[in-house]
Parts: C-alpha cells; sequence; structure tokens
C-alpha cells in the first residue's frame, strides 16, 4: 500500500467536512427562492453546521480516545453522507437547518480525529510532510468551496452543493478503513457537563445575536437568549475547574500564546464569515452576478489562507503534558 493513502483519506474528509463552511454561501438566494425561507433561516443554514461542529470536536475526541479514532472518523463520515443527502432533499428550510445541524455532528467526529490519526500513521519528516499537506488542503477548501458553489449552483442546482459530498464520502470511507490503523484506547472520562453548558452558550448567543438584527436589541427573546448564554457560560467554567477530566482545561487560559490564538482566530473568522450571508445575496440580487461569478468574487479572501496554511508550522504551538502545572506552551 502507498504510503501516503492515508494522508489522501484524511485529506478528502477534511476538504468536504471544511467545503460545507463556505459552499453554501454562494446558493443561499436559490435556497431562499425554492424553500421560500426568511433571513434568519438562511443565517442558520450556515450557523447551524458550524455551531455543531465547533461545539462537539472536543467531546468527539474525547469518545475517539475511549472506542478509537478509526472507529469514530468512519462512523462520522458515513453520518456526514447521509445529512448531506437529506440537505440535498430537503423541501424546507426548517429540514435543511435540522439536516445541516446532523452534519455538524458527523464533521465534529471527523475533524476532532483525523489529526490523532495521521500522528499515529506518520514520524519524523513524513509527519512534517503530512501536516503541511493537510494544512494546506484545509487552508484551500474554503477558497475552493465558493467557486465549486458558484459553478454547481448556476450549472447543477442548488442540491448538488449537498450531493457533490455522497461520491467524496464514498472514496474517504473505503480508503480509510483500509489505509488507517486503529490507534491507542485510552479511557478518558466523557466531559458531558461540559460539553452541554458549552453548547447551550453558542446556541444561545447565536440565537441572541440573530434575533437581535431582526427583532431589536432590546426585545426580551434577544435580551433572553444573551442572558441564557451568559448564564451558561458561568455554569461551564464551573463545571470545567471541578471536572476531574475537562474537555478545555482552565490552566491553558493562562497562557498568553493560547489566549492570543483564540482571540485572533474569533477576529479572523468573524471577519471572514459574519457577512457572508449579506454579501453573496448582495452580490447576486442588487449587482446581478451570477453564481460562478459571485464565487470567484468571493475568491481572493480565502487566497491567503491556502499559501498560509501551507508554511504553518503545525508543531509549535502544540500544548504539552508538564510535571507541575498539567500543561504547558
Amino acid at each position: 500500500m502507498n504510503k501516503w493513502n492515508p494522508l489522501v483519506a484524511s485529506c478528502l474528509g477534511t476538504f468536504m467536512l471544511l467545503i460545507d463552511v463556505t459552499i453554501v454561501t454562494v446558493a443561499l438566494p436559490d435556497i431562499a427562492a425554492a424553500t421560500h425561507s426568511s433571513f434568519t433561516t438562511l443565517q442558520w443554514v450556515l450557523d447551524a453546521y458550524a455551531l455543531v461542529l465547533g461545539a462537539l470536536v472536543l467531546g468527539m475526541g474525547a469518545l475517539a480516545d475511549n472506542i478509537g479514532h478509526k472507529r469514530v472518523y468512519l462512523s462520522g463520515t458515513a453520518l456526514f453522507a447521509a445529512a448531506s443527502l437529506a440537505c440535498g432533499l430537503a423541501d424546507s428550510g426548517g429540514v435543511l437547518v435540522a439536516a445541516r445541524a446532523v452534519q455538524g455532528v458527523g464533521g465534529a467526529a471527523m475533524f476532532a480525529t483525523t489529526i490523532a490519526l495521521l500522528h499515529a500513521t506518520y514520524s519524523g519528516r513524513d509527519r512534517g510532510v503530512a501536516f503541511g499537506v493537510w494544512g494546506a488542503v484545509s487552508g484551500a477548501s474554503a477558497g475552493i468551496g465558493v467557486v465549486l458553489g458558484g459553478v454547481l449552483t448556476q450549472w447543477a442546482g442548488w442540491r448538488w452543493v449537498f450531493m457533490v459530498n455522497l461520491p467524496v464520502s464514498v472514496c474517504a470511507i473505503a480508503l480509510s478503513a483500509v489505509a488507517f490503523g486503529e490507534t491507542t484506547r485510552r479511557r478518558v472520562r466523557l466531559d458531558v457537563p461540559g460539553i452541554a453548558t458549552f453548547s447551550l452558550t453558542a446556541g444561545a448567543l447565536i440565537f441572541g445575536i440573530i434575533r437581535g438584527g431582526e427583532a431589536g436589541w432590546g426585545s426580551a427573546v434577544t435580551v433572553g437568549s444573551l442572558a441564557v448564554a451568559a448564564l451558561a457560560l458561568a455554569v461551564f467554567a464551573v463545571a470545567e475547574s471541578r471536572a476531574a477530566q475537562p474537555m478545555l482545561p482552565l490552566v491553558l487560559l493562562r497562557s498568553p500564546r493560547f489566549v492570543g490564538s483564540l482571540v485572533g482566530a474569533l477576529g479572523m473568522n468573524f471577519a471572514a464569515f459574519s457577512g457572508s450571508v449579506l454579501l453573496s445575496i448582495w452580490l447576486q440580487d442588487v449587482l446581478r452576478l451570477s453564481a460562478i461569478g459571485t464565487g470567484c468574487a468571493l475568491l481572493p479572501m480565502s487566497v491567503l489562507a491556502f499559501v498560509v496554511a501551507g508554511d504553518s508550522d503545525t508543531g509549535s504551538t502544540a500544548p504539552r503534558r508538564s510535571g507541575r502545572s498539567g500543561w504547558a506552551w
């Protein structure tokens, strides 16, 4: 077997789950027309996927430690494929949002395990090459997503921005089943309170922000949602401080590098994606660009991510166990 088959398998899965963050953007006007969806629903078509993926990825990592990374990766890919089919067949905005959330569950399982599988498969210089290629593929996904979404929407219809995942999923599952060996399992307690409170925090915060733009920032629903988010965040902090094996060890927040990375990632993603729904609708409904033209217009902001990702040092900021404090950077 070619030694790079595991890398190809992991890149296929990563490309598919990351491209789904942006590939839908260009198709939003067509989705709205076909499913009679409101602007709020269109926001949730994007946010439901990203929210669930982000909320569950740490918990999925702990689950994979218990039952095996390969098993979780293959199960996540299969679930992602099934949810993609449901998205492509959806006849209403509510069904589409629900299917996108299920996609996020599968994506979290894939994203939480792919690095561990690559780390277990490669060593030395090969590991550096593998992580470099994986990083470049991750960076390229956003840029390719907007262009591919435009091509599929204009030439095949919006449903194919989801259906295209099916053949990729089949290839990824078939190759991964053969290429990857099972990693060593270790008993890790799932941090259920941490996962639940973090998910509630993120969900209530996003719901409050979306409702604030529609119903007003002083409305009872908006204020109530933001209050729930603040309360859930406080409970999350308490739960993590008391958990034997927290999904987010609070000691990491003492590291300026770790906190700086979080703040930088927050700012980058806010700048890149916060206006994507408005921008896509404006380009197509106001400027009358085609779906392909809109994809090309959105492409430049993703090119730099591809260049930088390929040169990133994936090992320089990884946390490590320290004898005194538990974690160090």
